[in-house]
């Protein structure tokens, strides 16, 4: 039972649009009737359905946003049987953007990598395109600024060609580097607005900038994402990391299935991850494709590439 027009929209979109997600995920038919949905299916399948309804009626009731995304990830959830853990990621703010949104975790790998950032002051964070790990790192430091945990926050991002040459771009190096960390700056710009970060930038207090321009530094006293880091080399990756000063919290981010460094040159990202991962102080979060947060179509397209990749494995496994 939905107990209204508002809960129904909420959980089973605009003219039932929903429906067939549920449908797919659980093996059942709906129908809805009224503020009645009636199940068809196992036995199984149809309590599935219950609790799912009725968590996220409760969460509704709660005044929490419950979306398409929220809804997938409960369907998969209930079958793990772990629905309740829904309540973990759905109370707590991470952030607040600059026009009073609040940012918050879908999914539990989410929840795992925000918690791992705050006791630790070397995260790693690898997984597809769409997980948040850019995102929600710049939330936290964009947090830690505001608390004065820190004196700057620190954006960086090798510059590697993408199939493209720099050197065939218009305009002076800061020109053609510039379309390389723009995702950096979209994401600052929402979480506190273009005035608030012109400001900032010209304190000093928030800097974003090309990978090489690390060399040499230290850096105490601030927040460092390192974005994109599976185009790095283990000789850049290391050179990074030793650039830690007091007082800082680092975040190095990547996707390990979409590195462009040249054919045979191994990934800094995936090198260090295997050099540091026995040391306790430092945190490895693996978000998967059940952690991607974007349109439907991207979590169906990372599903797709690797069964792809899965496949060509093992033909090259079995040629072999």
């Amino acid at each position: 039972m939905l107990d209204s027009m508002e809960a129904s929209l909420s959980l089973l979109g605009a003219n039932e649009r929903n429906l067939p997600m549920i449908e797919n995920e659980l093996k059942v038919k709906l129908a809805l009737r009224g503020s009645v949905l009636e199940v068809e299916g196992e036995t199984e399948a149809v309590q599935m359905v219950a609790d799912v309804v009725d968590k996220l009626s409760e969460l509704h009731a709660r005044r929490m946003p419950v979306d398409k995304i929220t809804l997938r990830y409960a369907l998969s959830l209930v079958k793990r049987g772990e629905l309740d853990r829904l309540d973990e990621i759905s109370f707590e703010t991470v952030a607040i953007t600059h026009r009073g949104r609040p940012v918050r975790c879908k999914t539990l790998g989410q929840y795992e990598y925000v918690k791992a950032i705050r006791e630790h002051e070397l995260t790693f964070a690898v997984g597809p395109a769409g997980t948040g790990k850019t995102y929600l790192a710049m939330a936290l430091a964009v947090v830690a600024l505001r608390n004065k945990e820190i004196e700057r926050i620190v954006l960086t991002r090798p510059a590697v060609e993408a199939g493209e040459k720099l050197g065939f771009l218009p305009g002076d190096l800061s020109q053609k580097v510039d379309p390389y960390l723009r995702p950096l700056f979209d994401a600052l710009y929402e979480m506190m607005g273009a005035e608030s970060y012109q400001r900032l930038q010209e304190r000093g207090a928030l800097e974003v900038a090309p990978l090489a321009y690390m060399r040499g530094r230290t850096l105490s006293d601030s927040f460092i994402i390192l974005d994109e880091a599976q185009n790095t080399t283990p000789e850049q990756m290391k050179m990074f990391l030793t650039r830690l000063g007091t007082g800082s919290r680092v975040v190095v981010t990547g996707d390990a299935t979409q590195t462009d460094l040249p054919f045979g040159k191994q990934s800094g990202l995936l090198h260090a991850m295997d050099v540091l991962a026995d040391i306790p102080e430092i945190a490895i979060v693996k978000l998967s494709q059940s952690d991607v947060v974007r349109h439907d179509l991207v979590q169906t397209v990372v599903k797709a590439y690797d069964a792809y990749e899965r496949k060509r494995r093992g033909l090259t496994d079995d040629a072999q």
